[in-house]
C-alpha cells in the first residue's frame, strides 16, 4: 500500500470511528461568513480543484491568511487548532492535495453531514472553501517538524534577545541589520526542508510565517516573529 493509500485508509477509519460522537459536535456551533477581499472571483462554476494550490501564484498567501481565518471561526472548535484533531471529528490534514479529495472537502463543507456538520453553501462563497482549504491541506508535518524544534527555539530567544537590547538603547535595529537578514535566509531554508502531509506543494511553517514577518519588517517586526515562533511551538508540543 502507498503512502497516499495509506493516509486515505486512515482517514477513512478515523471518520467512521467518530462520526457517532459527533453527532451533537457542531449543535451550539454558528458558522461565521468569511472575508474573502483580495481573492479572485470564481465566476465560472464550481471548481472541482483548488485554484488556490499553486504557492507561486500571487493568491497562495493571501488564500492562506484567508482561511487561517475561516478555519480558525468555523472548524477548528471540532477539527482542532492548526488543524491537529483532538479526536472529536476527522483530522483534515490527512486529506491529500489533489482532485478527489478536494471533492470529497467540497461535498462535506458545502452540503453538510446530517446532523454532524453544518452546511456552509448558503454562508460561505466558494473562494472561502477555497481558502480553507488551502490553510488547511498547508498544515507541516510534524514529525519533519520536531527535528527543526531546537533550533527554532533558539531563534526565537534570539529575537527576545534583540528586542530587549533594542528596548534599553543598548543596540539599534540597524545594528542587527545583518544578523536579522541571516536569520530570515536561515528560516527560509528551513522552511523548504518541512513538507506538508497532505502533498500540497509548499508548507505553512512556522519557520516560513517567521521568515516572512522578518523580510517584511516594521515596527512590530522582531515581536511579530517572536510570537509566531512561540504560538507555534507551544501547539507542536
Amino acid at each position: 500500500m502507498t503512502q497516499t493509500q495509506t493516509r486515505r485508509a486512515t482517514f477513512a477509519a478515523l471518520a467512521f470511528t467518530l462520526s457517532a460522537g459527533m453527532a451533537l459536535a457542531h449543535g451550539d456551533v454558528t458558522p461565521q461568513p468569511v472575508n474573502t477581499e483580495g481573492l479572485p472571483e470564481l465566476t465560472d462554476g464550481w471548481e472541482f480543484e483548488n485554484p488556490f494550490r499553486d504557492p507561486d501564484s500571487p493568491y497562495w498567501e493571501r488564500a492562506l491568511r484567508i482561511g487561517d481565518s475561516g478555519y480558525n471561526q468555523n472548524c477548528a472548535r471540532c477539527h482542532g487548532l492548526e488543524a491537529i484533531s483532538g479526536g472529536l471529528a476527522p483530522d483534515l490534514r490527512f486529506l491529500m492535495a489533489e482532485e478527489m479529495d478536494d471533492e470529497w472537502y467540497m461535498e462535506r463543507i458545502r452540503r453538510g453531514s446530517g446532523d454532524r456538520m453544518p452546511a456552509y453553501e448558503d454562508l460561505m462563497n466558494q473562494e472561502a472553501m477555497w481558502a480553507i482549504r488551502t490553510y488547511i491541506e498547508a498544515r507541516p508535518d510534524p514529525d519533519a517538524m520536531a527535528d527543526f524544534m531546537p533550533r527554532l527555539r533558539e531563534i526565537r530567544d534570539g529575537l527576545r534577545d534583540k528586542q530587549e537590547a533594542i528596548a534599553d538603547g543598548s543596540a539599534t535595529v540597524e545594528e542587527y541589520a545583518e544578523e536579522i537578514e541571516a536569520l530570515h535566509a536561515e528560516l527560509h531554508a528551513i522552511a523548504l526542508e518541512i513538507p506538508t502531509m497532505s502533498g500540497a506543494p509548499k508548507a505553512d511553517s512556522i519557520a516560513r510565517r517567521a521568515a516572512v514577518i522578518l523580510e517584511r519588517g516594521g515596527d512590530r517586526f522582531l515581536r511579530d516573529a517572536d510570537e509566531t515562533l512561540t504560538i507555534g511551538l507551544s501547539v507542536s508540543r
